[in-house]
């Protein structure tokens, strides 16, 4: 048995992605952020769908039509393949802990 609240870093000095199931069809991810954004420039184009839910902590997501989104503790969005998106912020002052379904 795990806990997605244990074994984080207290230093992270780049954002922490764990692969924690992988079947070939299904692919979940913990990710730890604190501070951290995707670069300034290109944009995240997936193969898959993707469901993310911000367990702790909050981020704001930008896609590519203009869009915003932001998440606190409890959203969760769905991001359909081939739609581009990016993180544009996350918490600085607290680790914002993810976990991201790809189907």
């Amino acid at each position: 048995m795990s806990n997605i609240f244990t074994g984080i870093p207290s230093e992270l000095d780049a954002e922490l992605c764990e692969l924690l199931v992988d079947n070939g069809n299904v692919r979940v991810e913990r990710i730890v952020s604190q501070g951290h954004a995707s670069p300034e420039t290109g944009w995240y184009d997936q193969k898959q769908n993707e469901w993310v839910i911000v367990l702790q902590g909050e981020a704001l997501l930008e896609f590519a039509d203009g869009s915003t989104k932001r998440l606190i503790a409890g959203d969760y969005i769905t991001i359909e393949a081939h739609v581009k998106h990016k993180v544009n912020w996350t918490d600085p002052d607290m680790k914002t802990i993810w976990l991201a379904i790809h189907y």
